[in-house]
């Protein structure tokens, strides 16, 4: 029998994921990690990315905007101020978002809040990124 770990993704909305999984990967600030049954007991920032969760039914994608990670022996929790499937990622609106963020960046007036303009294009680039793995892997 396979070990497993509850993990509960949550967005600032509303719940998005809560079950067993035999494994998380996670955009860690650090770096991705890979969190299993019993790992260590954890907490750190998470950069915006895709959360994977693995379950004895498949691999399934979320995009988080950023937020918390934390592990605990048997629970898994991932607090972000946005979180989405990968399936209802609106293509589209982060398409539209990244060229804002493009267009933001090339003005060179100095009118505009290039970190903010940077985070901007760092999230619809990895909504875009996760889309397409998801769609990749064929799930």
């Amino acid at each position: 029998m396979t070990m497993t770990i509850h993990v509960d993704i949550v967005s600032a909305e509303k719940e998005i994921f809560s079950g067993l999984a035999e494994m998380v990967f996670a955009p860690a600030e650090m770096g991705e990690v890979g969190i299993s049954p019993r790992h260590a007991q954890l907490i750190t920032r998470l950069n915006p990315g895709e959360v994977r969760v693995k379950t004895s039914e498949g691999e399934y994608p979320f995009y988080v905007s950023g937020g918390l990670l934390e592990v605990q022996p048997h629970v898994v929790t991932v607090l972000a101020d946005t979180a989405i499937r990968a399936k209802d990622i609106d293509e589209a609106a982060a398409l539209e978002a990244k060229a804002r963020a493009e267009e933001a960046l090339a003005d060179k007036t100095g009118k505009i809040d290039y970190a903010r303009a940077q985070a901007e294009l760092a999230q619809a680039v990895m909504q875009l990124r996760t889309l397409d793995r998801f769609r990749k892997r064929g799930s």
